[in-house]
């Protein structure tokens, strides 16, 4: 049988200083708690679902053929918050997510530009989104659920009324 050996805590003498004196010297234990664990079990990271469904989010518009996203109330309030003056864009509009421990699950909602397939945008989009979140967050993304909502089509911009000015 072979010998095992058990390496033993030695004490480093390490100086510290004394206000207004001289320095001394304090033996630290190389043993010490925590010292021979990993960083990554000397605490716990927990991630936010907003982090997650602004990633998601992001990583969805990314696709071309994503004209936008969410149901049609939550278009129509995100189209009113855009035109306020220093309204920031909901990059999370048509998202949710569950966010567990190790692990996320996501659905999202898209409006798709006429012509574009469907299929093809939305693996694009689910691929594109597992690679973000898994990258950023390093939770395991455990499905993707795209929710194809409307078309849009090339006339709905001409459609739409043309912004008066009011002042000249």
């Amino acid at each position: 049988m072979g010998t095992q050996t058990q390496s033993v805590p030695t004490a480093t003498s390490i100086p510290t200083e004394r206000a207004g004196g001289p320095a001394r010297t304090t033996a630290v234990s190389a043993g010490a708690a925590g010292a021979d664990q990993p960083a990554s079990e000397r605490g716990k990271t927990s991630i936010a679902d907003v982090v997650v469904v602004k990633v998601a989010g992001i990583a969805a518009r990314e696709i071309p053929g994503v004209h936008d996203m969410g149901g049609g109330l939550s278009r129509t309030i995100g189209a009113v918050r855009d035109r306020v003056p220093g309204g920031r864009p909901n990059v999370g509009r048509g998202v949710k997510v569950e966010v567990g421990e190790r692990q996320t699950a996501i659905d999202i909602d898209l409006v798709v530009e006429y012509g574009v397939p469907v299929a093809d945008l939305a693996r694009g989009v689910r691929e594109n989104v597992i690679s973000a979140v898994e990258r950023i967050t390093g939770l395991e993304v455990v499905e993707v659920n795209v929710t194809i909502n409307d078309v849009h089509l090339p006339e709905d911009d001409a459609d739409a009324p043309a912004a008066e000015n009011r002042v000249e």
